[in-house]
């Protein structure tokens, strides 16, 4: 019995340091290199480099996690997190997690089929709402681990799905079951740039 006991507080303490809860402010200075491509508060003005303010805090510390082990590839940010510890990787995520995300606008030629998309999914094709993960105002379910897409820029949006539908050299770190992957086969070119574009105006 004792060793039992032992062993889940061991279990425990492991688990603890494992998953240190981030630190906003610390993270604020540590984050300094990011604001080049992300701005400052996490609202990039580039469209091709994602706006990081207002992400879920899970969602983030898990892609820096797999950028930096090579799970994830991108190429702008290649030994960027080499020197990061865990720690400093959660408190980065609180930080950008902490801030206010900017909305953008939807192009009116195609917000129509971008939103039926997220909100409805398209039944003759197989696909899901986007509103069941990602919620109907796209905050995401942070405690899941969901994105927040809200207000994303169309042009990364339309990049991530566009890798997810890739068969070879796409993007791969989807999780077990790669629901994103499954849905992205589903979307055309035009179903893409529909949904990617009502998301950028989404808030």
């Amino acid at each position: 019995m004792n060793k039992l006991i032992v062993s889940l507080l061991l279990t425990v303490g492991i688990s603890g340091v494992a998953h240190a809860a981030g630190d906003a402010t610390a993270g604020q200075a540590k984050a300094a290199v990011c604001g080049a491509c992300h701005g400052p508060d996490g609202n990039s003005m580039a469209p091709n480099f994602p706006k990081l303010a207002g992400q879920g805090e899970r969602y983030l510390n898990k892609q820096l996690h797999d950028i930096k082990s090579g799970k994830r590839t991108v190429l702008e940010m290649t030994g960027l997190l080499t020197n990061l510890s865990d720690q400093d990787l959660a408190d980065i995520s609180a930080y950008f997690a902490s801030q206010k995300g900017s909305v953008g606008a939807a192009d009116p030629k195609v917000v129509s089929r971008g939103e039926a998309l997220f909100r409805g999914g398209d039944l003759a094709k197989g696909l899901p709402s986007c509103t069941g993960c990602h919620a109907p105002d796209g905050k995401g379910n942070a405690a899941a681990g969901f994105p927040h897409l809200g207000g994303q820029h169309a042009q990364y949006i339309a990049k991530q799905l566009t890798d997810f539908r890739k068969e070879e050299g796409g993007r791969a770190n989807d999780g077990d079951t790669k629901p994103m992957q499954s849905i992205a086969k589903k979307l055309s070119d035009e179903d893409i740039a529909a949904v990617s574009s009502y998301i950028q105006g989404l808030h």
